[in-house]
């Protein structure tokens, strides 16, 4: 297979693909976003099945600045909540725990498996998870060691790693695992502490899994992948937490196949964790800016594929909940 230049690439655009592009300004455009990173990328929605209709290279850039803008609006949002949640859990670890110790709270914090009878097999269940999860942070710390300064003080003074500390190497997926092993009693209070609801979150569960949505947004966001699809959504999202934010913000068709229902979502934990009015609003407001300037750019024929039509109403009544 032969390598095509930039030339050739534009004329494939033209001739096999239906898109008008042409002249130095668009070449430029191709040359810095790349045919591979920007036309691949971004010439479908959500599955390789169903492509976005372009007919200038132009709507493709519009629809490629819209989901850069979109990153860089979720990016600062995702950052807060994670250090937020992080740092509430950590305060009900250490009440409970009574130590920074991850050996103390290993075995008096992280023994979800015990309520459990010992004949049942969710017990065995949850004890390999738990000591999966102490593998993974050993071999978190161990990879760190040359990497991070925080970790190698506290090697070098021959002392143990604390809970902060290794909260501060862990990623938010295995934050959610950490979560999953905690003692009912501790998850409780971390969900108190967040703003969740208890009525909807008995068993404390809820962190869990909203914690799971925001690692994989904030993966795709940190990895540069498109997210204005949604293509990032890791299989079937639990009916709880749709139920739980429909009931709650008051907010139909909450089903997170829309980038509006992540809005929804980051809007929503702003709020519980002590975010303003106004900041929360601004955030929206720059969502909502973001998309009608897409609407001014690109045919309808694009537009209404990657924007539902239910979009303003859920973002009206997110603002009424607010």
């Amino acid at each position: 297979m032969s390598i095509k230049s930039i030339d050739s690439l534009m004329r494939y655009l033209r001739d096999k693909k239906g898109i008008d592009i042409s002249g130095s300004a668009q070449k430029r455009k191709l040359q810095n976003l790349g045919y591979y990173h920007a036309y691949k990328g971004y010439r479908f929605f959500r599955v390789s099945s169903k492509v976005l209709p372009y007919t200038d290279f132009d709507q493709l850039v519009s629809v490629y600045n819209f989901d850069m803008k979109l990153k860089a609006l979720f990016y600062p949002q995702l950052m807060f909540i994670e250090t937020a949640l992080k740092n509430r859990a950590l305060q009900e670890i250490l009440n409970n725990s009574k130590s920074e110790r991850f050996n103390d709270i290993f075995h008096q914090t992280l023994n979800d498996y015990k309520s459990y009878p010992i004949t049942d097999s969710r017990y065995n269940e949850e004890l390999k998870k738990r000591l999966n999860l102490r593998t993974k942070i050993y071999s978190d710390l161990a990879r760190n060691f040359n990497k991070k300064q925080m970790v190698r003080h506290f090697y070098e003074k021959d002392m143990p790693v604390p809970i902060w500390a290794i909260f501060e190497q862990i990623s938010l997926g295995e934050f959610a695992e950490f979560i999953h092993c905690l003692n009912l009693s501790t998850r409780s209070n971390f969900s108190r502490s967040v703003g969740l609801h208890q009525s909807y979150d008995s068993d404390g569960r809820l962190i869990e899994k909203f914690t799971y949505l925001f690692r994989d947004l904030r993966n795709a966001v940190a990895h540069n992948e498109p997210i204005f699809d949604i293509r990032f959504s890791r299989g079937k999202i639990d009916t709880r937490l749709t139920n739980y934010l429909m009931s709650i913000t008051n907010i139909s068709s909450i089903n997170f196949t829309t980038i509006a229902d992540y809005v929804i979502l980051v809007s929503y934990f702003l709020k519980s964790l002590g975010i303003s009015k106004t900041e929360n609003r601004r955030f929206i407001s720059d969502f909502v800016n973001l998309y009608e300037t897409l609407k001014k750019e690109v045919p309808t024929s694009i537009y209404s594929i990657i924007i539902h039509t239910d979009t303003r109403t859920k973002i009206n009544n997110l603002l009424k909940f607010l």
